[in-house]
């Protein structure tokens, strides 16, 4: 009898162990909006899961980033700095897919957007609405 008492609290925290386990999971499937210096993003974008997920949320931001290859194909591990005109940086992230969104206050900043070793530069205005900037690199 006490063995089987032991083998049921064993499945059961085997199960509740599962399912302690489930939302971190499904969280790391879903783009989680982050924040830096007052500046909130979310990026992902790889498969139609995140890729409605982040289109759902694109409303909440007034900064898209698409990272692509000048061939079309779509990149991932892009390392994302974002500074104001003053100089100062406000997010220095890795972008998690190829969209990348952020709610930055009007103004005018400089993005530098790097692929492995090769780094790609622009300066742009954001104000209330929606601004979408492409970043491509040659392939190698």
């Amino acid at each position: 009898m006490k063995q089987s008492k032991f083998i049921t609290a064993s499945a059961i925290a085997l199960l509740l162990g599962t399912l302690a386990a489930t939302p971190a999971a499904l969280a790391a499937d879903e783009a989680l909006v982050k924040s830096e210096n007052g500046v909130s993003f979310v990026s992902g974008g790889v498969g139609d899961t995140s890729s409605d997920r982040l289109k759902s949320l694109a409303k909440d931001f007034n900064l898209k980033l698409l990272f692509a290859l000048k061939s079309g194909e779509y990149v991932s591990d892009v390392n994302v700095t974002i500074a104001n005109s003053a100089g100062k940086t406000l997010v220095n992230t890795m972008s998690e897919g190829p969209l990348f969104l952020a709610k930055l206050p009007a103004g005018n900043f400089k993005i530098v957007a790097t692929l492995g070793s090769k780094s790609e530069t622009r300066t742009v205005s954001v104000g209330n609405q929606m601004r979408t900037v492409d970043f491509r690199w040659a392939t190698e």
